[in-house]
This record gives C-alpha cells, structure tokens and sequence, in this order.
C-alpha cells in the first residue's frame, strides 16, 4: 500500500512564497499568479515520494543531511521529511547566497 505525505508549509516558508509573489506581482500579476501556482503544485507534489528531492548540497557540504530540495527554477523548495509529513521549510530564490540563508535560518531554530 502507497503511503501519501501531508505536505505542510511552516511559516517563514509561506512568508518566502509571499514575499516572492508580491515581488513578481508588481510588474506582471498574471505571471506572479502562474508562479505562485508552479511553487504550490510543485511543493504539493511531494505527498507522493517526497524522497525524489535531492540533498540541499550546501547544507550537505556542512555534514547535515536531513533537508531536502525541489528546484522550480530560480527557486528551491527546502523541505524536511518527519514520519509522515512533509515540511516546508523555505522557498528561496537560488540567485541568492542560499548557504548563508539556509545556515542562519537553521541557527535561529537550534537556538
């Protein structure tokens, strides 16, 4: 039997999907409409095989394993996978120094 994921999406990983639809909506609301839409479907596909994302490299590099990552370039949903949920994490544009990001974020929640 196939065991599905609830894909949950924790608040600074809302708060990125915000920030960037309301980045792109200013210039082209349809295109930001289209974009807020690929994020959502491409996070919610996740349900099925969460597994397929591939390592973050970055965080990797720093001996941590444990985060995941779907790209819908420029971007990079970060997730976590805990029993049978989902978690997303972040929604970050990969034109940014993701590492940086990534490892301050991380800090934050340890602390």
């Amino acid at each position: 039997m196939k065991t599905n994921f609830n894909v949950l999406w924790v608040d600074v990983a809302e708060k990125d999907l915000i920030e960037i639809v309301e980045h792109i909506a200013r210039d082209d609301p349809t295109t930001a409409t289209k974009i807020l839409g690929r994020l959502k479907s491409g996070a919610n596909s996740l349900h099925n095989f969460p597994e397929r994302g591939r390592i973050v490299p970055e965080l990797f590099d720093q001996g941590i394993s444990v985060y995941h990552e779907l790209v819908e370039s420029p971007w990079r949903i970060i997730y976590r996978v805990e029993q049978n949920k989902v978690l997303v994490l972040s929604v970050l544009d990969s034109r940014r120094n993701v590492e940086d990001i990534l490892l301050r974020r991380l800090i934050q929640i340890r602390s």
